[in-house]
């Protein structure tokens, strides 16, 4: 009996959840389990965006990139990387036009870094609606706050992936439509599609919004999760049925990673966990390593432990 032929997907894990390592560290470690990249999320730990010397930074981690085979997704989700107070502030939505340009530089520093990388692609989001705000408002400085990213992303021949967030103002694939509509549809500007976001708030099952978003598809985020309840859980231990998904993303014809977002969990060491049969590998599992992986409308609950 032939066995399956391998996926032709690739998957990745986010440095988000790998915080206590040094990046080369880190970086060892996912090739080492098997890993053909990563999500790398630029913060204080991680190729620190506004620290000295970033181009020479980024090019000693383009070329420990190169020696260990991985590929990359540049992430810009760092909780404090600006501001040591608030959590993903200050966002594209800030009322402060300065803190909104603040932001919006991070970002554009994110895309130039990624080119350097040689990256897939660069991810962002929109951040929560500020207290006051009305909608027409937020959307306008989101859109006005994005041009200038855009346009960086097209410059550098990088795709800007953003990714509807539970809680925030872009928050599914509907209100990602929406910006792309409002923005005139240009062409670097692209969707990051979390498959637990999916199952916790979208009307489509996490499969068919694979196939829903495939034509903006420029990245994707895996990770297990439960109707209306924001946390990101290892595989098994929520409600999300694997195979399906993996499928309609091999379908797609999709080429970037597939990249797994679980904070706190462990690799190399600690708890250890054993998927159940039907989802793809946890890293530090006794399972095959990732790439062996086959392609066989409430408000949701937020969650300390969400990335």
């Amino acid at each position: 009996m032939s066995s399956a032929p391998p996926s032709p997907l690739r998957f990745g894990y986010g440095t988000n959840g790998l915080t206590d390592l040094r990046l080369d560290d880190a970086l060892g470690l996912l090739a080492d389990l098997g890993y053909d990249g990563v999500g790398l999320t630029l913060d204080h730990m991680h190729l620190d965006p506004l620290a000295p010397d970033l181009p020479a930074r980024t090019a000693r981690v383009a070329r420990r990139l190169g020696a260990l085979g991985l590929t990359v997704t540049v992430e810009t989700g760092a909780r404090y990387v600006l501001d040591p107070r608030r959590k993903h502030g200050p966002s594209l939505l800030d009322p402060d036009p300065d803190a909104r340009a603040a932001r919006t530089a991070l970002l554009t520093t994110a895309v130039r870094t990624a080119a350097d990388l040689g990256a897939h692609a660069v991810h962002c989001f929109s951040g929560i609606t500020p207290p006051g705000t009305d909608p027409g408002t937020a959307w306008k400085r989101l859109e006005e706050a994005l041009w200038p990213v855009v346009d960086a992303a097209a410059a550098a021949g990088v795709p800007l992936a953003v990714e509807p967030e539970p809680g925030h103002l872009l928050a599914t694939l509907g209100d990602f439509h929406h910006l792309r509509t409002v923005m005139g549809n240009p062409t670097p500007l692209g969707l990051t599609l979390d498959i637990g976001h999916c199952q916790c708030l979208e009307p489509s099952s996490p499969a068919d919004c694979v196939r829903e978003a495939a034509p903006w598809l420029r990245h994707v985020q895996i990770e297990d999760m439960r109707r209306g309840v924001h946390e990101h859980l290892p595989f098994g231990d929520g409600e999300i049925d694997f195979p399906p998904v993996l499928a309609a993303l091999a379908d797609t014809g999709y080429q970037g990673l597939t990249v797994v977002e679980v904070c706190g969990e462990r690799l190399g060491g600690g708890r250890r966990r054993r998927p159940r049969p039907r989802t793809p590998p946890t890293p530090g599992s006794s399972g095959s390593p990732p790439r062996d992986a086959t392609a066989a409308g409430t408000a949701p609950t937020p969650s300390a432990s969400c990335c």
